[in-house]
């Protein structure tokens, strides 16, 4: 795999993979908002979907998108809630680098994107 550069799109939501200045990768995600009903929840970043161009797959891009992913989160002092299929496996499989949202968040991250 040549270097990957990873950049965050956040007005798109999408944190991004490029090779050789081409995409090859993203997670889309929502950045966790306060409400007025849940004013207290702390912030997060909130993963909906990994995706791997075709042509790409099986070289670990997937993973250095959400290994990345949680690293910004952790240097924004952000959780992350990984609601993505790939990204919750990913989590489980690395815990040392992937702290779980407390179950407050999670709730309000769901209830973000199910109303969004």
């Amino acid at each position: 795999m040549a270097d990957l550069n990873i950049r965050d799109n956040r007005p798109k939501g999408r944190f991004e993979a490029y090779e050789d200045g081409h995409a090859v990768g993203t997670i889309a995600y929502v950045a966790l908002e306060a409400t007025p009903e849940t004013p207290a929840v702390p912030a997060a970043l909130v993963a909906v979907h990994t995706a791997v161009d075709e042509g790409y797959e099986g070289k670990g891009i997937a993973g250095t998108l959400v290994r990345e992913f949680y690293a910004m989160a952790a240097r924004e002092g952000a959780f992350v809630v990984p609601l993505c299929p790939y990204a919750a496996r990913w989590a489980q499989r690395h815990p040392e680098s992937a702290p779980e949202a407390p179950p407050e968040v999670v709730e309000a991250a769901k209830a973000q994107v199910r109303n969004a």
